[in-house]
């Protein structure tokens, strides 16, 4: 279980060594490592960095407060408008999502009840724009589509095996000529109609916010991932959403989201499972292959202030080919590309390695289209979260129900083959995540404000409170107004330092434990930087826990 949350490059230091925080601040409740020899001395300070664990300053959750509250939410969830979700059981509506997010119970399609163990503050239905509501139609037996030859079979789907190999024969359909037939515009709008009513609906200014959103469904040529969740801040949004039939080029939805801004609709995209791009979503050349230009940085900056770090897909925040001095570097890996058997290259589809070519092209080429933060999210598809390690949900349906169907759990006889386990790449998956901010109140303008200054951070599924402070002159850790004057006088995560000639910036990583889940076990800084052209980074431990002290002789310190 962890958090990350990260604060952009810094902008003003010397060509030779320019750095970033890269902070995956990953507030772990893992069980290795700190030294068992206490040195109290060492627990609060280091030269550069200042750690407190015992929440000063917590407001309460539903208070106006300068100081600004951590709200928890998904901005991931797929419900029965999905083509994906629809086909694998969900029957669920966005309506149930909110209500489900609220803490209501929401049935799983195979047959059990998913309730979270406490609500959440914010939520985003975000069903895929392609063919939006068009797969719910072909099972309509009253509908004009239910007719057409593709949709064959559809109201009489059975187990999962079964709609496995209907999904595929459908989704191939989709890559064909003849895909027009069954792309109707009426059945688009009144999915997204309703999509946009219920977000409307269900939002509860100063109790819980929800989002209008959906997912932008791309990848490259090879099958690298590009998809992208699109949320809007207001109650409006435009008549229909940009997905891939319009294209499949991630720099045309930011032209279109460029084009709705200056008629009053702001948004913004977040990619997700970049681990899963083979290289894509962090490539250093544009779609048409040329390389990154400072019109390209702004408009994807403009467009994309946030990234998906964790959600049940796995970990999009470094891999052991990139990061091998890191011991948890190997943390909830998926190889492969996005719902297939192909795997996937890690350069180009991290995100601490995006950072680090961020600060490189800063240095270079007076540019950097890699400065977000991130969230963590779910990718529900059962229009509800993922659940928890020891409840876990999943999250397409009746194809992942269970641990068997997951490859996690013995087949109850062999396969002819001899294999003991499902055939499935399910098995690579967890429960994760959730999307965290920090904001004045819960409601839309604030917590959209947030998600726009990056004070953002992510975690795969506990509670935890994060905050990190980045300053010339932050108070000590005994200062009874530490977070205020923190905000007054330092950057917060996702802004900006500049630097003050030679003088070391000191860091406050301020960390409060969920209460409900396990204790944190230590407090880690990813610093990263380029010196004399070659990227850096260093793993620094912070904080430790249960009376243990912070390690200085650790390889990588």
């Amino acid at each position: 279980m962890n958090s990350s949350a990260s604060l952009p490059a810094t902008d003003r230091f010397p060509r030779s060594r320019r750095f970033a925080l890269i902070v995956s601040i990953a507030a772990a409740a893992i069980l290795t490592g700190c030294s068992e020899q206490a040195a109290p001395e060492q627990q609060a300070t280091t030269a550069e960095t200042t750690m407190s664990s015992q929440g000063t300053n917590l407001a309460t959750a539903d208070a106006a407060n300068a100081d600004r509250n951590a709200y928890f939410g998904d901005l991931h969830v797929h419900t029965m408008y999905s083509f994906d979700a629809f086909i694998f059981g969900t029957t669920s509506s966005p309506d149930d999502a909110y209500e489900f997010a609220k803490g209501g119970t929401v049935v799983h399609p195979a047959g059990f009840d998913m309730t979270l163990d406490r609500p959440l503050d914010f939520y985003g239905v975000s069903d895929h724009a392609f063919y939006i509501g068009v797969l719910r139609e072909m099972a309509n037996p009253d509908s004009e589509i239910s007719k057409h030859e593709i949709a064959a079979g559809m109201t009489t789907l059975g187990d999962a095996e079964d709609r496995g190999r209907k999904f595929y024969e459908i989704f191939d359909f989709m890559q064909t000529e003849r895909a027009p037939e069954i792309n109707d515009p009426d059945i688009r709008k009144s999915a997204w109609e309703d999509i946009k009513a219920a977000a409307n609906r269900h939002n509860d200014p100063g109790n819980f916010t929800t989002f209008i959103a959906y997912e932008y469904t791309t990848s490259d040529r090879d099958r690298g991932n590009l998809h992208r969740n699109v949320i809007f801040r207001g109650d409006t949004a435009p008549e229909l959403p940009f997905s891939r039939i319009d294209s499949q080029n991630p720099e045309d939805l930011w032209k279109w989201m460029d084009s709705n801004r200056e008629q009053g609709i702001e948004s913004l995209a977040i990619p997700h499972n970049s681990n899963g791009s083979n290289g894509s979503m962090f490539a250093l050349v544009d779609w048409a292959g040329n390389p990154l230009d400072s019109a390209y940085s702004e408009q994807r900056m403009r467009n994309e202030p946030l990234v998906e770090i964790t959600q049940v897909k796995g970990t999009s925040d470094t891999h052991p080919a990139l990061s091998p001095n890191d011991e948890w570097s190997d943390f909830e890996i998926m190889k492969l590309r996005i719902a297939s058997r192909l795997e996937s290259k890690p350069n180009g589809s991290y995100i601490r390695e995006a950072y680090l070519n961020g600060i490189d092209m800063q240095d270079e080429q007076g540019f950097n289209p890699f400065k977000f933060g991130v969230i963590g999210s779910s990718d529900t598809h059962n229009a509800t979260y993922a659940g928890d390690e020891d409840n876990y949900w999943s999250k397409v349906g009746l194809r992942d129900s269970d641990g068997v169907l997951r490859g996690s759990v013995p087949l109850d006889e062999p396969r002819e083959g001899g294999e003991a386990y499902a055939d499935t790449y399910f098995n690579q998956w967890g429960a994760a995540g959730l999307a965290a901010v920090w904001a004045e109140e819960n409601t839309r303008d604030a917590i959209y404000d947030a998600f726009r200054r990056k004070e953002t951070f992510g975690t795969t599924g506990p509670r935890m409170k994060v905050r990190f402070f980045a300053g010339y002159d932050l108070p000590e850790l005994e200062d009874p107004a530490l977070v205020s004057r923190a905000y007054a006088d330092g950057v917060t995560m996702g802004g900006d330092l500049l630097a003050q000639s030679a003088e070391s910036p000191e860091f406050v990583a301020w960390v409060a434990r969920d209460a409900m889940s396990a204790p944190l076990q230590r407090v880690q800084i990813i610093k990263g930087w380029v010196e004399d052209g070659a990227a850096q980074e260093r793993v620094i431990d912070v904080a430790c826990s249960g009376g243990m002290a912070v390690n200085p002789t650790r390889p990588y310190h």
